[in-house]
C-alpha cells in the first residue's frame, strides 16, 4: 500500500453475474472480436440456462452460474464499464494519486485525497446504471485507511476503519518487526469458517474411509488452501486451520469405533504415521523481492 494513499472505496456490484445484460455483452464482445462464430458461440453460452430439478430455466440477463465462461465475460464487460472509463476519463481528473484494483467483479479504488474519492463515489453508480448494473447501497463504502503515524493505533470511527475485506482477505494496518507500519492481509473470518465447516462435513461423510485415504485427501485440501491463502503475514491463520482440521479429524475417528480414541493416542498413532503438511507461505514478498 503506497504511503500516500489514505482513502479506500470498497465497491460491491449487486448480483453482477445475475444481472449482466446479454445484449450489452454481445455489443461489447463484437468490438473486440471480429469472428462472428465466436460471438454466436458466446451467445449460446449465455442462453444455455440452468438445469434445476429436471427443468431448464433460461434468463434474459446474467451468466450461467458456475459457468467457465462467466469470469471471461465479466472481464470483457467490466473492462468497458470500469477499466477504460477509469483510465481515460477519471484518472486524468484526479488531483492526487489514485489506482484501481479489480479481479472479475470485485474491485477497490484507492485515493490520496478525500475530495477525489468522494467525486468518484458520487459518479460511480451513474456509470454502472448506464450498463444496467447497480452498486450495493450498504456494502459499497468509502473509508479512511491511512498509514498510522508513529505508535498511534489505526483510526476507527464514522467514516474510518481499521480494516476492509477484498478477495478473501482482511486488510488492516499492523506493526512490522522493525517497528514500522504495513498492510497485513489475513484470511477473512467468513472464509476461514467456511473452510473449517467444509472439512468437518467431509470428515463426517467419509467417516468409514481408510485412514490413509483420509490423510491423503486432508493433506491435499490443506496444500490447496495454502496455494491461495499462503501469503506473507497470514501464517497464523494457516496454522490455526491445521488445529481445526486435526480436531475435526480426531472427532470423526472417535465416532467410528467403540474403543475411545484419546487425543494423546490420536497424536501418537494417527498423526505420527500420517502427518498433515505444515503451514506454508507460498507467496512470500521477501522471496519475490530477491528475484
Amino acid at each position: 500500500m503506497n504511503k500516500r494513499i489514505g482513502w479506500v472505496l470498497d465497491v460491491d456490484v449487486q448480483s453482477f453475474f445475475d444481472t449482466l445484460d446479454h445484449q450489452v455483452c454481445r455489443d461489447l464482445l463484437s468490438k473486440r472480436v471480429s469472428d462472428g462464430v465466436i460471438v454466436r458461440l458466446v451467445g449460446k453460452w449465455l442462453n444455455a440456462g440452468v438445469l434445476e430439478g429436471g427443468v431448464v430455466r433460461r434468463s434474459e440477463a446474467g451468466t450461467p452460474q458456475g459457468g467457465v465462461i462467466s469470469p471471461l465475460l465479466a472481464n470483457i464487460y467490466l473492462h468497458e464499464v470500469l477499466d477504460r472509463w477509469w483510465v481515460e476519463d477519471v484518472l486524468p481528473r484526479m488531483r492526487g494519486e489514485a489506482f484501481l484494483i479489480r479481479y472479475a467483479d470485485d474491485f477497490v479504488i484507492c485515493f490520496e485525497h478525500e475530495d477525489d474519492a468522494r467525486r468518484v463515489q458520487a459518479v460511480l453508480p451513474k456509470r454502472f446504471e448506464q450498463y444496467n448494473l447497480r452498486l450495493h447501497p450498504e456494502k459499497t463504502r468509502l473509508l479512511r485507511f491511512e498509514r498510522p503515524r508513529g505508535d498511534e493505533a489505526p483510526r476507527s470511527g464514522p467514516g474510518q476503519s481499521r480494516s476492509f475485506d477484498f478477495l478473501g482477505f482482511t486488510h488492516t494496518w499492523a506493526k512490522t518487526l522493525r517497528g514500522g507500519w504495513a498492510v497485513l492481509r489475513s484470511t477473512m473470518r467468513s472464509r476461514f469458517t467456511r473452510a473449517v465447516r467444509a472439512i468437518t462435513d467431509w470428515c463426517r461423510q467419509h467417516l468409514h474411509a481408510p485412514v490413509a485415504y483420509q490423510a491423503k485427501i486432508l493433506a491435499a485440501k490443506l496444500r490447496g488452501h495454502d496455494q491461495y491463502y499462503g501469503i506473507t503475514g497470514n501464517f497464523r491463520a494457516l496454522r490455526r486451520l491445521r488445529y481445526w482440521v486435526e480436531l475435526a479429524w480426531w472427532k470423526s475417528l472417535r465416532r467410528r469405533s467403540q474403543r475411545r480414541l484419546s487425543a494423546a493416542r490420536f497424536s501418537k498413532t494417527i498423526l505420527a504415521r500420517f502427518p498433515l503438511p505444515l503451514p506454508r507461505v507460498v507467496h512470500s514478498v521477501y522471496r519475490s523481492a530477491n528475484l
